[in-house]
Formats: structure tokens, C-alpha cells, sequence
């Protein structure tokens, strides 16, 4: 049987994928080859804004089109908020949500009833407890750890506590073992995932820089990456560690969302803006050449002009590298629908314009700053006759294509520029 797959949203759901297809290749179904038609459709959704929920529509009904015979799967956080809905577009088979989307692998079998009704499993919130943690790689040369499932501190913006169920995890033990499995397949760096990290060791009583430590410890992975941190959760402790460790990379992503108090206090974000600033000082003392991301969402109910330009005063006050800009968008049961005034989506898309500018700027004296200095380069694989990889500091290099150096590691000096200024080159 051959099946066709298809994720939106975070790096999350695409390694959740690359799970999903492990588990289905055990019960006979193999991705099918470009041309091929497919038995099965597999979409991974995503439901962070209207536009994804849009878009997993537009996806499924192109992939039906495209193979009119095959049975369809929706899983992903928009089946999850929107059973119904999505179980109503016309071709779909299965709707799954968080609880039964690792299921998939026994559930298909039904689709051989040929039944017209479409079946749909749904777990309210506050029962989905299911987790267990895997890496996996997929067809990168990164794996993805999935630590933690969940999140129980219900921002007034935000659907994924609905989405994503209570906040989970297996033990430091299980978890690490994880590590141990993908370092015998080869692994040399790991990116730690999940939906909010530092939450770890909720459901086990443990804490998260204790997994940190004892990740740090297994054999053969030579570089760690935290995908994304809550400022409030990324202690000083961690900092330290991270600092002085053998595999955790100087490369943060930490959520500010907005860089105004009374902003973040409609959030309900769990910090004031002092204590990001502390965070990113305290980083950049440690770690100087640090690579530090950061999520900012503009136009959020009741941000008006003078909440915009103090959060983009403050902005520019910190060593950060790079924004990750996000137009607000109303979600269904959340708080934020509430909050008024509302902003325009020409204010919003301007608002957005000048953060992705700044952010362009930093990220490029970033690199300047890096040209002529010695690094180490993992190595990816490419699909053209230039290769690409990443610094420990996550800049991304470019050079010649040489197969004998895919996920491996190698000491460069940095060039200037590529010619498109998206990368350095390699000396």
C-alpha cells in the first residue's frame, strides 16, 4: 500500500510524521514515490492561526484531487479543535485527535470496511493523557527529540492547550534512551521538541535541566539543540550549563510575544519584560556568540500605537539575533476574543513590516560579525551542486557538494556571503 503525507506547522508535527510513517511502514503502508498514486492520504494539520486551518483544507482537497482512490487520515491540532468540521470535507475517512493520533497504525485497518460515515475519535482536553517520547529524523540529518507534549498555562491568544491537551512527559530515563537509540542510527546532533520544554518533568516529578544533564552525558551525540523555551522557564541554571557543557549549542529560541508589560499582562504571559532582558543578558555573558530567536506577535488586541513602538524600543535594546514575526489571529475559545480594541489588518501587516525589517538587519550584522572566524560545520545533504550546513551558533554555510561529508563535522573558516545573503561560504 502506498501513502502520501503532508505536514503543516511546527517542527513538532513534522517529526511527529516521520513517526507516524515508522508505525505505518509496520502494517504495510510505504510512502509512495513521486508519480505513484497513493492508497492512503496522511495530513498532519495545524490550527495556530485561521490561515493554517485554511490552508489544511486547501491541502486535503488538492491531495484528493490528485488521488481520488485513496482513503484519508486528518490528524494534527486543527482535527483535534475542529472534530466536526474536519471530519465534514468531503473525502475524508478518519479524523484523529491528540489522544488517538498514534493509533493510526491499527485504525487504518477499518478503512478496508469501505463504511461512508466518517469516523471520527476525539478526547476531550482534559483527558488526553497519552505520550511517549521518540527521535526521529526523518529525511534530515537533525533528529527531533519529542520531550513533552502539552501546555497547561492558557496565553489569551493561544488554541494549543486546546490542541495539544495537558501538559506531559515520560521520564529522564525513557527519554534519554531515546537519544541513546538515534545516536546507535548514526545521529550527531539532536534538537530537544516539544510544545513547552521547560515544562518538562510536570507528570514525572523530575525537572528539565536534569534532563538536560543527563542527555549531555550519552555517547556519540555531539551537539544539542532547545528548540524553544519559555523566558520564565529557562532558568539561570540551565544558562550555566548550557554554557559550559560538551554538546549544548550556544543557539536559543525563547518566546517574548510582546516587549510591552501591559501587553503581555492581557496575554497572560507568565514574566514582565525585565526578566526576558535578564535572560538574554545573562546568554550573551556566558555565551557571546550566541544565536538568539525570538517570537514576537503584533496587533494584539488592545496593542495600540504606544504599546508597538515601546515593545519595538525594547526590542532593539537586546542582543538578539532574529525576530520571528506573527500577525495576531483570532482563535476560537480563547480569552484574547474578548479584549478590546481590535487591530486593523493594514496596522497589523505594517506593524509586522517594520519588526521583519529590524529583524533582517540584526541577523545580517550577525553574520558580518562571524565572517573570518574559525567554525564547526555539520554537514546536510542537498539536492543541487552546493551543500549546506550549520555552525554550532546555527549560522547556516554553504560549500561545494562533497557526499563524504554529510552528517559529519568539520572545521571551516567563515567566508563572506553567498551570492543569494542567506549563508557564508566555507573556506
Amino acid at each position: 500500500m502506498k501513502v502520501v503525507y503532508h505536514t503543516l506547522g511546527c517542527k513538532l508535527n513534522f517529526a511527529e510524521t516521520s513517526r507516524l510513517s515508522f508505525d505505518l511502514e509496520s502494517v504495510g503502508y510505504f510512502a509512495a514515490k513521486e508519480g505513484e498514486t497513493a492508497d492512503l492520504i496522511v495530513v498532519n494539520t495545524c490550527a495556530v492561526t485561521q490561515a493554517a486551518e485554511r490552508k489544511g483544507r486547501a491541502v486535503i482537497n488538492q491531495l484528493k484531487r490528485q488521488h481520488p482512490d485513496a482513503k484519508v487520515v486528518v490528524t494534527g491540532c486543527y482535527s483535534q479543535i475542529k472534530p466536526d468540521e474536519v471530519g465534514h470535507i468531503e473525502g475524508v475517512d478518519i479524523v484523529l485527535g491528540a489522544q488517538h493520533k498514534f493509533d493510526m497504525a491499527s485504525l487504518v485497518k477499518m478503512l478496508n470496511e469501505n463504511e461512508p460515515d466518517t469516523k471520527i475519535f476525539h478526547t476531550e482536553r482534559s483527558k488526553v493523557d497519552v505520550f511517549f517520547p521518540f527521535c526521529t529524523a526523518g529525511c534530515r540529518t537533525r533528529y527531533l527529540l519529542k520531550v513533552q507534549d502539552g501546555c497547561d498555562y492558557f496565553c489569551t491568544y493561544c488554541t494549543v492547550p486546546i490542541a495539544r491537551g495537558k501538559s506531559r512527559n515520560a521520564s529522564i530515563a525513557l527519554t534519554v534512551e531515546e537519544a541513546k537509540k538515534a545516536a546507535a542510527e548514526g545521529a550527531k546532533e539532536i534538537v530537544i521538541s516539544g510544545v513547552n520544554i521547560g515544562d518538562f518533568g510536570k507528570s514525572t516529578g523530575e525537572r528539565f535541566v536534569d534532563l538536560v544533564r543527563e542527555l549531555d552525558k550519552v555517547d556519540g551525540i555531539e551537539r544539542y539543540r532547545i528548540s524553544s523555551i519559555e523566558p520564565n522557564l529557562l532558568t539561570d541554571e540551565i544558562i550555566d550549563f548550557c554554557a559550559n557543557s560538551r554538546t549544548f549549542m550556544p543557539h536559543f529560541h525563547i518566546p517574548l510575544q510582546s516587549g510591552n508589560d501591559d501587553i503581555l499582562a492581557l496575554m497572560h504571559r507568565r514574566y514582565k519584560r525585565d526578566v526576558f532582558a535578564h535572560k538574554i543578558a545573562e546568554i550573551k555573558k556566558r555565551m557571546p556568540n550566541a544565536f538568539i530567536g525570538v517570537d514576537v506577535i503584533v496587533g494584539f488586541n488592545g496593542e495600540t500605537e504606544e504599546h508597538f513602538n515601546d515593545s519595538f524600543e525594547f526590542l532593539q535594546s537586546l542582543d538578539v539575533t532574529r525576530l520571528h514575526v506573527f500577525p495576531y489571529s483570532p482563535r476560537p475559545n480563547t480569552a484574547a476574543l474578548s479584549i478590546k480594541p481590535y487591530v486593523q489588518n493594514g496596522e497589523k501587516k505594517r506593524r509586522t513590516d517594520i519588526l521583519m525589517d529590524f529583524s533582517e538587519k540584526r541577523l545580517h550584522e550577525f553574520m558580518k560579525s562571524q565572517i573570518g572566524t574559525p567554525a564547526k560545520v555539520l554537514w546536510e545533504d542537498t539536492d543541487t551542486n552546493v551543500m549546506h550546513g550549520f555552525t554550532e551558533n546555527y549560522i547556516r554555510v554553504s560549500a561545494p557538494y562533497d557526499a563524504s561529508k554529510i552528517n559529519t563535522i568539520t572545521d571551516v573558516v567563515l567566508g563572506d556571503f553567498d551570492d543569494d545573503n542567506e549563508c557564508l561560504k566555507a573556506k
